[in-house]
């Protein structure tokens, strides 16, 4: 088997099983992840973090069993614009909270998809449906480099933290591309740096499955989301405070100052469109 595809199938196994067992632990009490505080690690924090990554009348009436299993680092829900009627595809949907926050938006008329490739998230997930009853949101299972979804099906893709675990970004966001209609949009939030990450931290897999070793200088993110063919391309950051970082580099075991370690990666709000009508 060619080196790279091992390795690209080493970094999905480190992910999966990283993700699974958080949905394996978490009993009504949160698992954080790429919030503005520490990357995954397994704390208490998560309500709060979605408190703070999203308008607090959004998350305010979804359970702890939604808002304890926000694993992201943004908020592509808003960034999307969603309209009622449209048809969005939320890639590494999770425990769904970005979907469910979808579903509100696009209404009865519109479907959301959430894409996993865990099952152990996909059976939250599909449970939090049942329990809050939104009949207008699906899980399946699937990778994002191969999306379980048609051509030119979707109006709109959102995703949040996920695509920088990807091996293979340039794939992901050519799917990206083939399942949108024409003028359909992508609004993702994920986290991108500055310059060049350290060789023993991009060879290492926790740090992969951290959020940390997968993120892309964001010129070069931006760069392969052209390639696939989008326009109108634009990306903001949302610089991560010291204290963040440092929690962060202490986990990773990574000894860097914190004041120059905050400007090397940020949580990016990324858009694009679909040229068509």
């Amino acid at each position: 088997m060619p080196e790279k595809t091992t390795q690209s199938e080493e970094i999905r196994g480190a992910v999966r099983q990283r993700y699974g067992q958080i949905a394996r632990d978490f009993e009504g009490s949160a698992a954080s992840c790429c919030g503005p505080g520490e990357c995954c690690s397994d704390s208490a924090s998560n309500v709060i973090m979605a408190e703070e990554l999203y308008e607090a009348s959004d998350v305010v009436e979804l359970p702890l069993d939604v808002t304890g299993m926000s694993l992201g680092c943004g908020d592509p829900v808003t960034l999307a614009n969603l309209q009622v009627g449209e048809t969005v595809l939320d890639l590494g949907s999770g425990g769904g909270i970005d979907c469910f926050l979808a579903a509100r938006q696009v209404g009865p008329d519109g479907h959301v998809i959430g894409v996993d490739m865990t099952a152990d998230m996909l059976e939250k997930a599909r449970a939090n449906a049942r329990n809050m009853g939104v009949d207008n949101v699906e899980f399946r299972l699937g990778e994002i480099e191969h999306l379980p979804v048609a051509d030119e099906s979707v109006d709109a893709v959102i995703s949040n933290c996920v695509i920088n675990l990807s091996p293979d970004k340039p794939q992901v966001f050519r799917e990206i591309f083939r399942a949108l209609r024409p003028g359909g949009r992508l609004a993702v939030s994920d986290i991108v740096t500055r310059v060049e990450l350290p060789l023993e931290v991009k060879q290492d897999l926790g740090s992969w499955a951290a959020c940390v070793a997968g993120a892309w200088i964001d010129k070069d993110y931006v760069a392969a989301i052209e390639a696939a063919g989008f326009v109108d391309v634009t990306i903001q950051e949302r610089t991560f405070d010291e204290s963040s970082v440092s929690e962060a580099a202490a986990q990773l075991d990574l000894e860097i100052d914190p004041a120059t370690a905050q400007h090397l990666a940020y949580s990016a709000s990324v858009t694009a469109r679909k040229p068509g009508c």
